[in-house]
């Protein structure tokens, strides 16, 4: 495994923005990247369901669940049908569950924590919206680039250093 971060910090070191290190790495790819679609939604993950069934093509989902740890946003069903969907990862400003089965899966994760309890779905949630997470404005349209070194945000594709595809 290699470290990217520390290699992008150094290129672009006046375009990239790192995430306040508050994020626990799940499943079994530490890194990965891709451009942003953002969901903002509070102890409901109806919308993360529904982005994480459609084509996500190598795109990162940035959750912004309000920090709450009370009710886990994504579980091994939604974690699934992401990675068999092609989405990269998913950053979760909330609680994950069933993390045992998400650790086997090729997919990027993280989030602030582990909690056994679902969410009710009402339905309820913005997407494709401005958030604020971990110290930094995320947009729809961002680049997010995660490895075991933590998570940063760019404005623009970065061009990727040699031995990194």
């Amino acid at each position: 495994m290699q470290d990217l971060l520390p290699e992008l910090c150094d290129l672009y070191p006046e375009q990239v923005k790192l995430l306040d290190p508050i994020f626990t790495l799940y499943g079994a790819k530490p890194l990965f990247w891709g451009q942003v679609v953002t969901v903002k939604c509070w102890q409901d993950n109806s919308r993360v369901k529904e982005l994480l069934a459609t084509p996500g093509e190598g795109k990162v989902l940035v959750v912004d669940g309000g920090g709450s740890v009370e009710r886990a946003l994504m579980g091994d069903l939604i974690a699934d049908s992401a990675y068999v969907q092609g989405w990269a990862g998913v950053v979760i400003n909330g609680a994950i569950r069933d993390v045992s089965a998400i650790n086997t899966m090729d997919l990027g994760v993280r989030a602030l924590a582990a909690c056994p309890m679902k969410t009710e779905r009402k339905g309820l949630g913005e997407l494709n919206c401005s958030i604020e997470l971990a110290g930094q404005e995320i947009k729809p349209g961002m680049f997010v680039y995660a490895d075991e070194n933590g998570v940063l945000v760019s404005e623009q594709a970065l061009e990727l250093p040699e031995g990194f595809a």
